[in-house]
């Protein structure tokens, strides 16, 4: 018989695909493992158990979380929802207001923030500007582009063929404009076309060929008013880029002091510049560099526009690929765009790219797939590295993520109602991957300055939620009181839920909430009542015996679990789940006081043979709302050779 001594100082790797099971030659294998559940990877290699969700508010219905950050003292979360968008600082709403949004719109939706303005846009809808006004009001407006003697300096753009021709029936005033095919629909109605260079009016609608509107003159060289040249048919006509026939803006961003324009609902592959400085101007003029900048996206297959990003180049993320947009500075004679890679985003939803140290992360079009889009000085180009390949069954079905600098945890929002969170260190190449599980469904996620939101689905209504490092239950509430008492309430949003309570350190039975309210077992000064989630951690199988198989025996001797600031530990080491005493430490515990917080070791011996090899030897599952962290674990195990 042989003996093995494994020691395992590190979960850097997250938890990894069961089909690594045959790869015990990879570093992912030493320092992964098979299941981890609720809990958060430290950057040193341990694990510990992820914070409670605290209860915010609930809100009016299903939607997506903003973040609004005018300056470091001042952030506010964005509640985005059916018709309507509610602001809260600091965990207190302070305005509802009404927007045009609908329920099966929002997830469409896409926002840039500069400095008090939010931008945001969707396909079919207006695109809108949320601000937060001087005396601290806030106001939803449309788009405003610059406008100079009622000429309107807005994106414009010939929808049909090039032969099409336009007929003025007069040169000033009110005319009729007669097209040479049907061109014109009823939603042309207060738009404008572009005609010689002549901004008009539109009216009204007579059919779709002829539309009426109002010509806006010109001052000439010597400043007297001119209208259009002639009457004659002509070719050189537009009609502006977005309108209720044309549909809107599909994405959003500011570059190099411009406003950028991603692709609409009918010119998906498009890109508008801004003039420099002047962010909704769109005057073309003649090319200067301060001009505007417009062009498509061509290339061999679709390239519709899901997301736009402002990092060290202008990176456009389309339906099909990548790109890399230059020019420094950018102008309408420097401006380049290449293809860097053909991946491809998701276009069911908007799913926001974001930063982290130098990188941008995207999700894939096939929703498997996390995208590091980084720039390499060897290459010279960008590169898309898988960031899930090996934990490919985390990432299912995507709906909407976002990172926390200050923790390094990228938050992964699932379909199913889980979420998943990446702890990143680049420099160091930690790249770990846990799942979450709770009591409802999460919907959106969004980080605020350093505070990290939820939306949360629970008990028949949407829920904001915030992570707490203070609190170890979901949904939860704690409260306070200078005389012990009983009956503890506000816990309306937990009606007929069944909650756990930690009552001054200790963990009481379980009480149903009834009337808003529960009566704890012991009157104690401090609670926090809220919805229980277990967390596990399961190991992947010794590499020297589970990966190689062959049928042996094993069984695990001894195992040493190093604990740091824990206060409860359920084991199983293949007898089924138990409490292991804190005890063993050499502490007494004390009746009628909290259990003791341990920082050390828990030696557990086991007995007993296990035949298959590709099953952990040891398992951590709990759900007793306390403090929990694994900084290593030494295993002995014989083989049966």
């Amino acid at each position: 018989m042989t003996r093995i001594r494994e020691i395992k100082t590190t979960f850097t790797a997250g938890e990894v695909s069961s089909e690594l099971l045959g790869r015990g030659d990879l570093q992912a294998y030493e320092n992964g493992a098979l299941t981890l559940r609720n809990v958060f990877i430290k950057p040193t290699g341990g694990v510990t158990r992820r914070a409670g969700l605290g209860y915010i508010d609930s809100v009016a219905g299903d939607g997506r979380l903003i973040a609004f950050e005018f300056n470091t003292q001042q952030t506010y979360l964005l509640v985005l929802s059916a018709g309507l968008i509610d602001v809260y600082a600091n965990g207190v709403k302070e305005v509802s207001i009404p927007a045009p949004w609908s329920a099966g719109q929002i997830n469409q939706v896409v926002w840039t923030q500069s400095a008090d303005t939010l931008l945001l846009t969707h396909l079919d809808v207006p695109p809108k500007q949320l601000t937060r006004n001087a005396d601290g009001s806030w106001s939803l407006s449309d788009w405003a582009f610059f406008t100079d003697k009622d000429i309107v300096y807005q994106p414009y753009f010939k929808f049909t063929s090039s032969e099409v021709t336009v007929s003025p029936s007069a040169t000033t005033g009110t005319i009729t404009l007669t097209a040479s095919e049907d061109v014109f629909a009823q939603g042309h109605e207060n738009t404008r076309l572009r005609v010689h260079g002549f901004d008009i009016d539109i009216i009204d609608y007579d059919s779709p060929t002829v539309v009426s509107g109002i010509v806006i003159e010109k001052e000439d060289s010597e400043g007297v008013m001119v209208g259009l040249p002639d009457t004659d048919p002509t070719i050189d006509w537009f009609e502006q880029a977005f309108s209720p026939v044309r549909g809107y803006p599909a994405s959003v961003s500011f570059h190099q002091d411009r406003l950028v324009i991603g692709g609409s609902r009918d010119l998906p592959n498009r890109l508008w510049f801004s003039k420099s400085g002047d962010l909704f101007n769109f005057d073309l003029g003649e090319g200067l560099d301060d001009e505007s900048i417009e062009f498509a996206i061509l290339s061999d297959q679709v390239n519709a526009i899901r997301g736009i990003f402002s990092g060290r180049h202008l990176q456009i993320f389309t339906s099909g690929a990548e790109w890399q947009v230059t020019g420094d500075p950018l102008t309408p004679t420097s401006v380049q765009i290449r293809r860097q890679t053909r991946i491809g985003s998701v276009i069911d939803r908007y799913i926001p790219p974001v930063t982290v140290d130098g990188a941008t992360f995207f999700m894939a079009r096939n929703k498997q797939e996390l995208r590091e889009f980084l720039y390499t000085d060897v290459e010279q180009a960008y590169q898309s590295n898988d960031l899930a390949l090996l934990s490919r069954h985390i990432i299912k079905s995507p709906l909407d993520q976002d990172y926390d600098q200050k923790k390094r945890l990228l938050y992964v929002v699932r379909e199913d109602g889980k979420f998943a969170t990446l702890t990143v260190f680049r420099a160091e190449q930690v790249s770990a991957w846990t799942l979450h599980e709770t009591d409802g469904q999460v919907k959106s996620v969004s980080v605020v300055g350093d505070e990290v939101y939820m939306l949360v689905y629970r008990n028949g209504a949407y829920m904001i939620e915030l992570f707490d490092d203070a609190l170890n239950l979901d949904s939860a509430l704690s409260g306070a009181s200078e005389t012990a008492r009983q009956t503890w309430s506000g816990l309306d949003h937990l009606e007929g839920k069944s909650v756990s309570i930690v009552a001054d350190d200790h963990v009481q039975a379980a009480k149903t909430v009834i009337g808003g309210a529960v009566t704890i077992d012991q009157a104690a000064h401090e609670v926090e009542i809220g919805l229980p989630y277990t967390h596990i951690i399961e190991p992947l199988p010794p590499s020297g015996v589970g990966a190689s198989g062959g049928g042996r025996k094993i069984r695990l001797i001894e195992g040493i679990f190093r604990l740091q600031d824990t206060a409860a530990l359920k084991l199983d080491i293949g007898r089924g789940l138990s409490d292991v005493a804190l005890r063993q430490l050499g502490e007494d515990l004390i009746l009628d006081q909290p259990p003791p917080r341990i920082s050390g070791d828990i030696r557990v011996r086991s007995i007993g043979w296990q035949s298959d090899a590709t099953k952990p030897l040891w398992r951590i599952e709990q759900d007793a709302p306390l403090p929990f962290t694994l900084l290593s674990v030494i295993t002995e195990i014989k083989v049966n050779d």
